[in-house]
């Protein structure tokens, strides 16, 4: 299984950073995990309608291989660890090879990417920066994988 997860920009913040190499480097024992940091193409200056459908653009450029995107939106399906676990078991069993998890720039996602999803996920209920949001996920996808092959980390 291999874990795509395009980046909006570099993460900037230090501590941050770290806990996203950290994650990546554990989950490669279980799956491969790609983290194209994708450079901005837009003006800072330019509406948020705009910088938003850009880096939808960017987005889906990098997810042109993948068999299946998650949208990571606070309105979508919220699961426990246990169930993310047998969602990636169910996956791989369809034979389901690259998963490509879209996480929105300080604006969120464009509703098209919204619109193309093959599933929105929701971490949480609360309301997380885009580079929080970039280690919650990984550290999820982490323990997802550790429950599937039964190691004692989630406990």
């Amino acid at each position: 299984m291999k874990f795509l997860i395009p980046l909006l920009g570099k993460t900037k913040t230090t501590y941050l950073d770290a806990g996203v190499r950290d994650y990546a480097i554990r989950l490669q024992r279980f799956a491969n995990v790609e983290l194209p940091v994708l450079k901005d193409r837009y003006n800072r200056r330019e509406s948020d309608a705009v910088i938003k459908a850009l880096e939808a653009e960017l987005l889906l450029e990098q997810s042109h291989s993948a068999s299946f995107r998650v949208a990571l939106d606070p309105g979508g399906q919220s699961l426990q660890s246990e169930e993310l676990a047998i969602l990636l078991d169910n996956w791989e069993n369809r034979g389901i090879t690259t998963i490509c998890f879209w996480i929105g720039g300080h604006l969120g996602l464009h509703q098209s990417l919204l619109k193309q999803a093959d599933m929105l996920l929701s971490l949480s209920r609360l309301t997380f920066t885009h580079e929080m949001t970039r280690v919650i996920l990984l550290e999820q996808l982490y323990r997802a994988c550790t429950i599937k092959a039964g190691h004692n980390y989630h406990k």
